[in-house]
C-alpha cells in the first residue's frame, strides 16, 4: 500500500471538493455522526478564510483515505482543527501523520493557539485525542431556526454598523463576555471587513442595547458575535434580535438561521429556545496539556 500527503490552503477546487465529501459520507456510516461541518466543508470553497488542509491519499487505489482541516475562524491567529481516517484505514497511523502535519502548519502560519474539535458522540475522536495529550475543554450546540417573516415589530430597531457605534459595542461585548478592549476592537474590524458579514446595531430610542452580525453561507444565515447590553437585559430585546435576523434571511432568499453556543450557557440557550431555535448537533473542543 503505498500513501502520501499534501498540503492545500483554502480555497479547494470542485474535485477535492467532492473527495471530501465521500470521505465524510463514508465515515458518517461507521461513526453515526454528520461531518461536515467539523471538516469545514460548508467553508472549503471561501477564499477569505484563512485556512489548509492535509490531504492523504491512498495511491494504488486513487482514493482519499484521510483528511484534516485548521481554520483562523475568527482572524485572531488561533485555529481550530480537526481531522478524520476512513474506517478501513484507521490501524495505520494516519491519524497520527495527520496530526503532525497540522502542528506543523499552524507553526509555519505562526498560530497564538489551538483547539481541537470532535463532534459529540466520536468515541474514536475522543481516543485519540486523549491519546495524544489532548483535555476536554467545552462544548458548543449548533442551534437552527426557520427563517420566517416578522410577524410583529417591538421598540428595537437594527440598521447597520456605524463607525460611531464603536464605543457602545466595546462596552457591550466587555460587560457581556468579559472582552479585553482590544479584542473588542479585533472582533468588530474583522465583523466589518470581512467579505459576506453584516454587522448590525440595536436601538431603542437612539440607544444602543446590542449587536448581531450575520453570515451568510449558501441558503443559510449564521448568527455570531450575538449580544445585549447586561442592563438590558430580560426585557425581550434578544428575542427581538433573532426574530429580525429570521426575517431579513427570509427576504434575503434563505432557509434556515444557525448559531452556535456554549452548551453551558444556560442563560443563552433560553433566549435562543425562546425564539424557537432547536439543538442540532455539538461540537465538543479540547485543548492540549502535553504528554
Amino acid at each position: 500500500m503505498n500513501l502520501s500527503a499534501i498540503t492545500v490552503s483554502f480555497p479547494l477546487d470542485e474535485e477535492t471538493y467532492e473527495e471530501l465529501q465521500k470521505l465524510c459520507k463514508t465515515a458518517a456510516v461507521c461513526d453515526g455522526v454528520v461531518l461536515n461541518q467539523v471538516m469545514n466543508l460548508p467553508i472549503a470553497k471561501n477564499y477569505e478564510i484563512r485556512g489548509f488542509y492535509v490531504l492523504v491519499y491512498d495511491d494504488e487505489k486513487n482514493l482519499l483515505v484521510g483528511a484534516g482541516t485548521a481554520v483562523d475562524m475568527m482572524g485572531l491567529n488561533t485555529y481550530e482543527w480537526s481531522m478524520l481516517v476512513a474506517p478501513m484505514y484507521r490501524h495505520l497511523g494516519i491519524g497520527t501523520a495527520i496530526l503532525n502535519v497540522l502542528k506543523d502548519g499552524m507553526a509555519m502560519r505562526e498560530s497564538e493557539g489551538e483547539l481541537a474539535l470532535i463532534m459529540e458522540g466520536s468515541h474514536y475522536g475522543k481516543e485519540f485525542l486523549q491519546k495524544n495529550g489532548y483535555l476536554y475543554s467545552f462544548s458548543e450546540a449548533t442551534l437552527e431556526a426557520r427563517a420566517e417573516v416578522l410577524q410583529k415589530e417591538g421598540a428595537v430597531t437594527l440598521r447597520p454598523f456605524m463607525q460611531k457605534d464603536t464605543e457602545a459595542l466595546v462596552t457591550i461585548f466587555s460587560d457581556a463576555f468579559g472582552d479585553m478592549r482590544e479584542e473588542s476592537l479585533e472582533l468588530i474590524e474583522f465583523n466589518t471587513t470581512t467579505e459576506g458579514l453584516v454587522m448590525w446595531t440595536a436601538e431603542i430610542d437612539g440607544e444602543v442595547v446590542g449587536t448581531v452580525t450575520t453570515r451568510k453561507e449558501g441558503e443559510v444565515q449564521w448568527i455570531t458575535a450575538f449580544a445585549v447590553s447586561p442592563k438590558r437585559q430580560r426585557q425581550g430585546i434578544g428575542t427581538q434580535i433573532l426574530n429580525f435576523v429570521k426575517d431579513y434571511a427570509l427576504r434575503s432568499g434563505d432557509k434556515t438561521i444557525l448559531l452556535d453556543v456554549e452548551v453551558e450557557n444556560m442563560a443563552a440557550l433560553h433566549v435562543y429556545e425562546k425564539a424557537g431555535f432547536m439543538k442540532s448537533s455539538q461540537l465538543d473542543y479540547y485543548i492540549y496539556i502535553g504528554l
